[in-house]
Order: structure tokens, then C-alpha cells, then sequence
């Protein structure tokens, strides 16, 4: 129906409905009326009636149009967030001749030759598809494939499934952070000292491996856990109460090699005393079989066995959230793949190790301040070194972060080596007593 025929009708129907409702015109007097309430005047009322009414129609069409269009237009990658951070890092060793075998797994910058290095560049995509399945992807534009060269390369891939509105239980498939170590899921982006302790690393460097995890927390659990982390009182981030499930357990992006999982299982519990103050306890484990890679030593290659060796750790935490004093402690036990004394083999020994750190949370005009103090220890094997060599670590860091806004971060570490094993490659000699101080820029966006 065409607007006009529509306007004719609408006019002709109401006025018809006016028409039957009003008076009758007295018989006498034939003539039409010319007074303020005549049919004329009503009639033309009621056609800017039926305008005002055509005009608020097209509007509201309008309106519907504009609705579904964004509707149509709206896709569930509208609801992915971008995020990321990066650091820039620079080490200088004392008394650098006396430093030959001073060798860090997981920071190259403790390097004589090495200067300014990337040591990380993130770049994260996140976001909640549906009400139940989030995806999580981060990217190391720092990345490395185990020559000194850096390359792109995938830290996480992920989904969470949750069985319920509330999302207190989930299923993590994909490759993701082993739930094995407080400090080992806290993010580096949050950590004070420069490095993880080589006591809980050692159990999943890189902190990823291809898994399928469950975990459980409750609602108001899971907003402690992430307010630990946006507050800045330096929060492992939300890894549930209860978490376990199997992964691969040759390391991150690395294929597995015996066709058989490793277990994990943790159980961490975050809560507030009556004064504010929010404490964490946890205790976790993980069991398998590791197949190490070997290499000769001397014309003599180690002999393992091709299914792996036993290795199995089990550990506890305890952590004082730093408001404003910290205090954070994780210690492990276990055994693991180690070479012999002798060079020929490869077998399950006993290991030990662990941390205490101390920390002080300041929050002023200028900044904020987190000076820090650690003593790192550890007495095992490096088993994702070639012939997992053993490896024994006994250093104290001092240091602090100063964040003079939440998107930058300045961090100065100083350490000092009682003894650290070089593992890097035979013979595998021994640092002792060297100094080194760090400095690292990190900026997050």
C-alpha cells in the first residue's frame, strides 16, 4: 500500500470513527458550520494527526532497520580484546674474565658478548566467544627455537569451556601454562625479579606444554584471584583451586616422543584474614616419564631408555600477598632424569630446591616502588638440556620495580652466584662466587 493510499485511509477511518461519535446536525439548518469545533476543523486536526503519526512510523522503521543491520553486523571476533607487553633488557657482569662458565638457562643476557636484547615481545588475543568458550592465543615476537637466533613463536593456544553460567568449571584444551609452581603460571609481566628460580622452571621450562586441564574455583574465588593481579599485589592469575589433567611433558611446542602423558594436579586456596590481608596456600605434583635428548660426551653418548626416565616432583607454597609487606616461599621434592657422574648414562636421581622472596609494595605520587630480596636455590638435573646434566644453583637476588605509570616498568636486579652449574654444554663447569647486575624496561599496552 503506497504511503498516500495509506494516509487517505488512515484519514478516512478515523474521521468516519469521529463522525459516528458526534452530534447530529440539527435538520433546520442545512448550512455547514463555520464555529471552532466544527467537522472541518476536526477533520483537518485529524489529519496532522495521522502526519505526526506517519512521521513517528517512519522513525521508529528507521530505528528497527538500524538494529538489525548492527545485529547482522556484529560477530563474535567484535568481542576479542588485543593486549600485550614487551621487555628490553641489558646484563653486565664483574669482573668478566672470572666468568667463563656463569651460564643462566633462560636469560641469554648473562652473556659477556651479549648487550641489549628483547627478552620478551607479547602480543595477546582474548575474549569470550559465548557464555561458554573463551579463547586465549599470545604470540613471542622474542621467541626461540633453541639457536640464539629469535623468531616468532607460540606461547599460548587455548580454550576455556565452562559447564556453567558462573563458569567455576572448566575444561582448558590446547597448549597452555602447567599448573605446577606459584610462581611458575605468575605471569612475567607481573613478577619482580627478572627470572623465574631455577628449582620450579626446571620442572616446565617455558611453563607451557601441549594439556587438557579442569579447573574448579568458585565464583568469588576466581574475582579474589584476578583482583590479585589487577591491583598490582603481583597475583598468579586465575588457575582455579583444584587443577589437573595430562599433557604431553616434553616441553613447550616440542612433539612428544614416548606416547605416554605426564599427570599434574595442584590445589591452591587464596584468603582474606580479618584484616585485609589475603594469604595462599597450595600444594601440587606431577608425575611421568621424560625422554631426554643425548649427545656425546668425550666419544661416549649417555644411554637412556627410549621411553623416558621416571620423573615425578611435588611441591608447596605459601604466599603473603604483599599489602604492604610480601612474602612468597615454594620449595619442591622429587627425582628426575640425571646424568651419571661417570657420563654413561641417563637415570631417575633425587632432586630438591626452591625459593623465599620478600617484598615491599609501595604506592606514592611518584610511582610505585616493589623492592624485592630472594634466595634461590636448587639441587637436581636440567632434564630439557641435552643429557640432562646436573645442576645445582645457590644465589641471592636484591632488587626492585618502579613503575612511574601502570604502561611502564623499570626493574634493576643485582645477583650474586654462591655456585651455579654451567649446563649448557660438557664438561659443565661451575661458576662461583660471580656478580652481575640486570636492568630491564618493560612497557605494556
Amino acid at each position: 500500500m503506497s504511503t498516500t493510499a495509506f494516509r487517505l485511509g488512515s484519514a478516512f477511518t478515523i474521521g468516519a470513527a469521529v463522525l459516528a461519535q458526534a452530534p447530529a446536525l440539527p435538520a433546520q439548518d442545512p448550512r455547514p458550520s463555520t464555529s471552532p469545533g466544527s467537522i472541518e476543523d476536526r477533520l483537518r486536526a485529524l489529519e496532522e494527526q495521522v502526519r505526526i503519526a506517519d512521521v513517528e512510523r517512519e522513525a521508529l522503521r528507521q530505528e528497527i532497520a538500524k538494529k538489525a543491520g548492527s545485529d547482522k553486523a556484529a560477530k563474535w571476533s567484535d568481542k576479542l580484546s588485543i593486549r600485550g607487553y614487551g621487555q628490553v633488557r641489558y646484563t653486565t657482569l664483574f669482573d668478566e674474565d672470572n666468568t667463563p662458565n656463569l651460564n643462566v638457562p633462560n636469560d641469554r643476557s648473562v652473556n659477556e658478548a651479549e648487550t641489549l636484547m628483547l627478552r620478551r615481545g607479547r602480543v595477546i588475543l582474548s575474549g569470550d566467544v559465548t557464555d561458554h568458550l573463551f579463547v586465549y592465543a599470545q604470540m613471542d615476537f622474542a621467541g626461540s627455537n633453541g639457536a640464539p637466533d629469535q623468531t616468532v613463536q607460540m606461547r599460548d593456544f587455548y580454550a576455556d569451556i565452562a559447564f556453567d553460567a558462573d563458569k567455576e568449571f572448566r575444561l582448558r584444551p590446547g597448549v597452555s601454562k602447567v599448573p605446577f609452581g606459584w610462581v611458575n603460571m605468575q605471569s612475567s609481566q607481573n613478577r619482580g625479579p627478572i627470572e623465574r628460580p631455577d628449582a620450579l622452571n626446571s620442572a616446565v621450562e617455558g611453563e607451557r606444554d601441549f594439556g587438557a586441564f579442569f579447573y574448579w574455583a568458585p565464583k568469588a574465588t576466581r574475582e579474589l584471584l584476578r583482583d590479585l593481579v589487577r591491583s598490582g599485589r603481583k597475583g598468579s592469575g586465575d588457575y582455579g583451586v583444584i587443577g589437573f589433567g595430562p599433557y604431553s611433558g616434553q616441553g613447550l611446542n616440542r612433539s612428544d616422543a614416548n606416547g605416554d602423558v605426564h599427570w599434574v594436579a595442584r590445589a591452591s586456596y587464596p584468603f582474606a584474614l580479618e584484616s585485609g590481608q589475603v594469604v595462599e596456600l597450595g600444594v601440587q605434583g606431577y608425575t611421568g616419564d621424560f625422554v631426554t635428548s643425548t649427545q656425546a660426551i668425550g666419544g661416549i653418548t649417555p644411554v637412556s631408555d627410549p621411553d623416558g626416565v621416571r620423573d615425578e616432583r611435588y611441591g608447596v607454597t605459601a604466599v603473603w600477598y604483599p599489602q604492604p609487606f610480601g612474602l612468597e616461599a615454594e620449595w619442591v621434592w622429587g627425582s628426575g632424569p640425571t646424568l651419571a657422574t661417570d657420563g654413561t648414562r641417563i637415570t631417575s636421581e633425587y632432586l630438591q630446591g626452591g625459593y623465599v622472596q620478600a617484598s615491599l609494595l609501595q604506592k606514592g605520587e611518584s610511582g610505585t616502588w616493589f623492592p624485592f630480596v630472594r634466595w634461590n636455590y636448587f639441587d637436581g638435573s636440567r632434564k630439557f638440556a641435552r643429557n640432562a646434566p646436573r645442576n645445582e644453583v645457590n644465589e641471592i637476588d636484591l632488587g626492585f620495580e618502579f613503575s612511574p605509570w601502570p604502561e611502564v616498568e623499570f626493574t634493576m636486579m643485582y645477583t650474586h652466584t654462591f655456585w651455579r652449574t654451567d649446563t649448557s654444554a660438557a664438561p659443565f663447569g661451575e661458576a662461583r662466587d660471580d656478580d652481575r647486575i640486570g636492568f630491564q624496561v618493560q612497557f605494556n599496552f
